[in-house]
């Protein structure tokens, strides 16, 4: 209980430093960890689609898309998706103008905007799992609703990953914002993937994080 408790303080300390920050003012308790670092850097305007790593970046390139709604299945407009992971040989590569959280995501990060039909899009490259560690490839997601929280999401993982076991896979369908596992689909060009949000959905606390509940 004080170690929750302890959590929660920290949780809103991070809060009251992003009070600039859109959607930013109040992240959700207990389901955050490195928040913070999704306002490091956000930018004043949006691409479509937005860019991970950079063009040129070695890797399999990937194109990251989905479609963000509510839980009752309306699309969100003007959602923030941050995303970041690792490089071709499993490891977040540094960046030496990042400090904190975001020196811990390395430099392959990035923010999409949701358009009026609630889609976002990423470019990148296919992440490699981390070395000697039986951890799958993965994406790591957060959200910034305007006017209301942000917070962590569950994992974009990719159903052909050999690491990948039965019991993750089933853990991962009750994952926060929906099941993160996709299909890749490859081609001479790259991989593409998709991967919904239904926002609130399995985050505990969503409903007082500010503003209206969805």
């Amino acid at each position: 209980m004080q170690r929750t408790f302890a959590l929660i303080l920290a949780v809103f300390a991070i809060a009251a430093q992003a009070q600039t920050a859109p959607g930013g003012k109040v992240p959700v308790a207990g389901s955050c960890e490195g928040c913070e670092a999704v306002f490091q850097g956000l930018p004043a305007t949006f691409a479509a689609p937005a860019r991970i790593a950079p063009a040129g970046e070695p890797g399999e390139p990937l194109a990251l898309s989905g479609v963000v709604t509510d839980r009752a299945g309306k699309p969100q407009a003007g959602v923030v998706v941050y995303a970041y992971h690792t490089d071709r040989t499993g490891i977040y590569p540094r960046d030496a103008s990042l400090s904190g959280a975001a020196a811990r995501h390395g430099r392959l990060r990035g923010w999409a905007r949701t358009d009026d039909a609630g889609r976002y899009a990423f470019d990148t490259i296919r992440p490699a799992a981390y070395p000697g560690r039986s951890i799958p490839q993965h994406v790591h997601l957060h959200v910034i609703e305007p006017g209301r929280c942000t917070y962590y999401l569950g994992d974009v993982l990719f159903a052909d990953d050999p690491l990948l076991t039965p019991a993750l896979r089933e853990r991962e369908r009750n994952a926060p914002g929906g099941d993160g596992v996709v299909t890749p689909k490859g081609d001479a060009k790259g991989w593409t993937a998709a991967r919904d949000i239904v926002l609130g959905l399995n985050v505990p606390e969503h409903a007082v994080c500010g503003g209206s509940s969805r």
